[in-house]
């Protein structure tokens, strides 16, 4: 649960302060490069069925290239005004998102602690994890067809997720947003497709609107999406999407690591 300030809180812990109003903007970052994007994409350029990741997904660490990407996300972070810094962030607790915002937070110098919140988790694939698309095709093929014919917001793969799963705990954590006191602002460090997500549900996209994003855009390690409400209340406002110019700046490395494109109902 996130709790974003020192107000009284009742037994089970809910924020018992003024509800009137909530945050005010929403920062969104991507982690930075994971030792599971570069294998994962290793492996679809080889051909291969099986990813080689080095741990289960909750803890695949940076890759070096991830932690530059990091640093650099917290120079960036750190030419913020004081009064426009986040007064929370908190982090999927997957090692390569937790990882992310401790270094970004440590380098930006903010007094803050990173808290981490298990609804920001990416997606979990079930008993497609660690397999390529080829993988998919060539074991599960039913299951292959089923997603082809289903899209990706609705395919829910045996023991896994769909989209609209991540989507449903995506709509509580923003439901405790909406009861904070006014003028908080809160950043938030997770996984691609919860980004994408996250535009889903605060623009009210139809399936075809997010599908047709996800078909185009793909979610840039350690990039910045900013979502703002300056009354906070109502609905959010988009502000900025999928911003990386501060690690070319830099000189770190962009990575892309995009998911599987194929992603419409066939």
């Amino acid at each position: 649960m996130i709790l974003l300030n020192d107000s009284t809180s009742n037994d089970d812990g809910l924020t018992e302060a003024v509800q009137e109003a909530g945050a005010v903007e929403l920062l969104l970052i991507r982690h930075g490069e994971s030792e599971g994007n570069v294998a994962a994409t290793e492996a679809r350029e080889a051909g291969v069925e099986v990813i080689e990741v080095p741990a289960r997904d909750a803890d695949v660490d940076l890759s070096a290239t991830g932690r530059d990407q990091a640093k650099a996300l917290g120079i960036a972070l750190g030419r913020i005004a004081e009064e426009f810094r986040p007064d929370a962030v908190v982090s999927s607790p997957y090692a390569r998102a937790r990882q992310t915002a401790e270094i970004a937070v440590e380098t930006a110098g903010w007094p803050l602690q990173v808290r981490t919140d298990e609804r920001l988790r990416d997606r979990e694939l079930g008993i497609l994890d660690r397999l390529t698309r080829l993988g998919v095709e060539n074991r599960y093929p039913e299951e292959s067809e089923r997603r082809d014919w289903l899209g990706k917001l609705y395919y829910r793969p045996p023991g896994g997720e769909s989209w609209a799963d991540v989507a449903l705990r995506l709509r509580s954590v923003l439901a405790e947003l909406n009861g904070l006191g006014t003028g908080q602002r809160v950043m938030l460090v997770c996984h691609d497709a919860v980004i994408m997500l996250f535009r889903y549900v605060l623009e009210g996209l139809s399936e075809k609107e997010i599908l047709d994003l996800a078909a185009t855009e793909a979610i840039l390690n350690a990039s910045l999406t900013r979502f703002v409400r300056p009354s906070g209340v109502g609905p959010w406002t988009l502000e900025s999407f999928n911003v990386a110019d501060h690690l070319a700046e830099q000189g770190v490395t962009v990575t892309e690591h995009a998911g599987d494109t194929s992603v419409r109902p066939r």
